[in-house]
């Protein structure tokens, strides 16, 4: 269908939505009537925290960094739900510190979470929304994989590589009525945030033309809205306040 889709009936898995950016992606796609798995790895009350907002879904253990993980919970989704034919990566990780310092531990465990994560969850995903000849690929990357930011060059290495994947896949699979996108959020109000000294957070806005971080929700309705979209594909679409 290539027009604005009804997402009504359709089946979700967000990953990483016990909290922040999943959490308000799976809401924002369950008010369109999406049956969403609600994907988590450690933060189990959370995940069901998320299902109380979300009419018609259910979590699942995943482990993006563990193939049998991803397997199996794809099979468990399958089994309750049905095929999945939105996916939202969204589930990532920081290992932080300057490159001359940084472990190639902390440099694998992000890319393999970060990046690799969405290749293995993508992979199991595909052959539902081929056979459907619909489907649609949204992973939630950074304003740091386009401006780099101290610190965090594995970080901005797994968000830039996510960038290049998906306009590769889009490219794949676009004949077949699959649409592949990346969120790009910059700054967004979190914990972290509110934790932060008058002066630290002041330094931060600095940055920001808009002045403000933005809310998860933010974030989460450009998913909702590459969800939607049937003729939008290959694009990185930055909600990050005119930093980019």
């Amino acid at each position: 269908m290539n027009e604005v889709s009804s997402l009504e009936g359709r089946v979700a898995l967000v990953t990483g939505s016990g909290s922040g950016i999943g959490r308000a992606c799976a809401v924002a796609l369950a008010h369109e009537g999406v049956r969403v798995a609600v994907g988590y790895r450690g933060n189990k009350d959370g995940a069901q925290e998320t299902v109380a907002l979300c009419d018609g879904s259910m979590e699942f253990n995943i482990d993006v960094a563990s193939t049998e993980s991803v397997a199996g919970a794809f099979e468990e989704i399958e089994q309750a739900l049905g095929p999945v034919e939105i996916l939202v990566n969204n589930a990532g990780m920081t290992r932080d510190g300057l490159l001359m310092r940084m472990s190639e531990a902390a440099w694998d465990e992000v890319i393999d979470v970060s990046l690799k994560g969405a290749f293995r969850c993508t992979k199991r995903a595909l052959p539902g929304m081929l056979k459907g000849r619909w489907g649609r690929v949204i992973s939630v990357g950074s304003v740091v994989g386009t401006t780099g930011n101290p610190g965090q060059a594995n970080y901005a290495a797994a968000k830039a590589g996510l960038v290049g994947f998906s306009k590769a896949l889009a490219l794949e699979v676009a004949a077949k009525g699959i649409t592949v996108n990346v969120v790009a959020p910059g700054l967004v109000e979190t914990d972290f945030i509110a934790k932060l000294s008058p002066a630290a957070r002041d330094a931060l806005m600095s940055q920001i033309p808009m002045g403000r971080p933005a809310s998860a929700e933010e974030a989460a309705e450009a998913v909702r809205f590459c969800a939607r979209a049937g003729y939008l594909t290959g694009q990185v679409i930055g909600i990050n306040g005119g930093i980019v």
